[in-house]
């Protein structure tokens, strides 16, 4: 192996598996397998003190299956690219789709031991390549979802802040802002003429889409929960120790939980600390998080609760962190 080789690693609970994925990758000019695990903690391990380029995951693991342990791979190796290789990842199906929203690059349905030569071989060979001469993930949306969390003033500031993100950006938005219910739905339909998207108003099992808001009901949190086929809401109406309803911790908890590192939330001006609690999972899941500066804050309670609170990794007006998430980008 020299210094140039595309260094991949094989994460597999069947050691005969680990054997030929490994052979038919060394037998690429250029590429080496310097690490075949069987588990997610090992793989953890090797990350710690490895730089890997490409790794090879299964979703059938003991212990900490694929998919869960996908968004803390991404996080702990950012430069890599994932390809999940797993018996359940024909094209198009829930598995495929849900490895994907968490960050996988590419996804390849993994035959019997027996057959994992002659095309399937080529398949991969082709994918890994394909994987490696893609845009890393610095080039890639850095999230999968948008999280925005407003109270006092926040209206003002969403305005200028949606008006910096171009309509093409189709990264999913949710939006929980401090509003009466039966002010809900007027909200909805002025958020979309800003947002040049379609604004859904949460309901239990309302699939989150690419190109489209999903707005807090006024008398619900919005919870997001894993699905089989990525990732839906869930109303939840249990007090929140901010005593808002709806309340942004809730959200933003959820968020973490979720979509991990590949998770972005956004305080805006509002009074209290509501956020703040969620924004601190967030961090601590590998996400970014952006508060509101104080001098455009009406407010400055919310956003400015997580930047003394040392969590905010880009503070800015609402133009300038629109343009943040415009340009899709990770802070240094």
């Amino acid at each position: 192996m020299t210094h140039h080789d595309v260094r991949v690693m094989v994460i597999d609970d069947s050691v005969v598996t680990r054997v030929i994925v490994a052979r038919i990758i060394d037998a690429m000019a250029g590429h080496a397998v310097v690490a075949a695990v069987g588990g997610i903690g090992a793989a953890l391990a090797v990350l710690a003190r490895e730089r890997i380029d490409v790794i090879l995951l299964d979703l059938n693991l003991p212990g900490i299956d694929g998919l869960s342990g996908l968004p803390t791979l991404a996080a702990l190796a950012p430069q890599a690219a994932i390809l999940v290789l797993s018996a359940t990842c024909d094209d198009g199906s829930a598995a495929a789709l849900h490895a994907r929203s968490l960050g996988a690059v590419a996804t390849i349905a993994k035959p019997a031991s027996s057959a994992m030569v002659g095309r399937f071989a080529e398949r991969l060979q082709t994918a890994v390549v394909d994987a490696v001469q893609s845009p890393g993930p610095a080039a890639r949306d850095a999230w999968d979802v948008i999280a925005i969390g407003a109270s006092t003033g926040g209206i003002h500031a969403l305005a200028p802040l949606l008006a910096a993100i171009p309509a093409e950006c189709d990264v999913p938005m949710l939006l929980t802002q401090h509003l009466p219910a039966s002010f809900t739905g007027y909200f909805a339909g002025q958020l979309a003429r800003l947002a040049r998207r379609p604004v859904d108003v949460g309901a239990d099992s309302l699939r989150i889409r690419r190109g489209r808001m999903v707005l807090a009901p006024g008398d619900a949190h919005l919870r997001v929960v894993a699905t089989t086929d990525g990732a839906a809401i869930r109303l939840d109406r249990t007090p929140a120790a901010s005593g808002c309803l709806p309340s942004v911790d809730p959200m933003f908890e959820s968020v973490a939980r979720v979509y991990g590192a590949r998770a972005l939330v956004v305080v805006l001006s509002g009074m209290g600390r509501d956020g703040c609690r969620g924004a601190a999972q967030v961090k601590a899941h590998g996400g970014a998080v952006a508060a509101q500066e104080r001098q455009s804050s009406v407010v400055w309670g919310m956003p400015g609760a997580v930047v003394e609170a040392g969590l905010a990794t880009t503070i800015g007006t609402p133009e300038q962190l629109g343009a943040f998430i415009a340009k899709g980008r990770r802070p240094a």
